[in-house]
């Protein structure tokens, strides 16, 4: 029986666009901020994204800002806005996540989300992770129409919501996708993929690279406390989503 399933990689730059579609890879999200956990992607990311690709489907990440999921009116208006702007150029799915203070789904305001981004698919992302209960939180995305679902199985990484997240498939069946993500690589993907079972998984395979500035000037940084070097630069791996679609078959 072939068991092939679908790789999405989570990605925040239009050169590991360019290789994911290398890789294989087929389909991406692209966020900016990752180091926050995914953030809307400039419009001129994205287009240079799609510019210098040819077929790969991209997914965008609409999240105003980092931290929780439960905005303001006025950050739900730059959300919607955003839609509109990669809907009407030519973007693959939209991926977005609110939740009310008591960390249930915003019905509502996910309501007004999905309306706006039709006729494209639309994904939940790890926002589910952070609801009361998984479960409902299922039903509640399924009665909402909500193509996919990306979660960790309310844990911190893959491997450890496994149990969860083979259940969660079981019981979306052919209702709503759930989607594997946070902590998967080459090392464990083929074991969490036998486990869990999914159709599709999410899967972040970067690589560092280093700075083409020969000047470095060791006491200046752009960053705060928690910094990344500015000489040290990532993006997604071409030869590590080889190797996961060669696993996947």
């Amino acid at each position: 029986m072939d068991n092939k399933v679908l790789i999405e990689i989570c990605l925040e730059s239009a050169e590991s666009v360019i290789a994911a579609e290398k890789g294989g890879a087929d389909r991406v999200e692209l966020c900016s901020d990752l180091f926050e956990g995914g953030c809307t992607p400039s419009f001129g990311v994205y287009k240079a994204a799609r510019n210098n690709t040819k077929s790969i489907k991209i997914n965008v990440m609409i999240r105003p800002r980092g931290g929780d999921f439960c905005y303001s009116d006025v950050e739900f208006e730059a959300m919607k806005e955003d839609i509109k702007l990669f809907k009407e150029n030519g973007a693959d799915g939209i991926v977005f996540g609110i939740l009310t203070p008591d960390g249930k789904i915003d019905v509502k305001r996910s309501k007004e989300i999905i309306e706006l981004a039709r006729p494209l698919p639309v994904t939940f992302h790890r926002a589910f992770d952070m609801t009361t209960d998984a479960f409902e939180s299922l039903e509640t995305l399924i009665s909402l129409g909500v193509d996919r679902v990306l979660t960790s199985g309310q844990e911190a990484t893959v491997p450890e919501g496994a149990d969860v997240l083979a259940e969660l498939v079981e019981r979306a069946g052919d209702r709503i996708i759930v989607m594997p993500g946070c902590g998967i690589t080459e090392r464990n993907f083929e074991k969490m993929k036998n486990i869990i079972k999914a159709k599709e998984y999410h899967i972040h395979l970067p690589q560092e690279f280093a700075s083409k500035m020969e000047f470095h000037p060791g006491h200046i940084y752009m960053g705060g406390l928690l910094r990344q070097s500015e000489f040290t630069i990532a993006h997604t791996s071409v030869s590590r989503v080889q190797n996961v679609m060669k696993i996947n078959g």
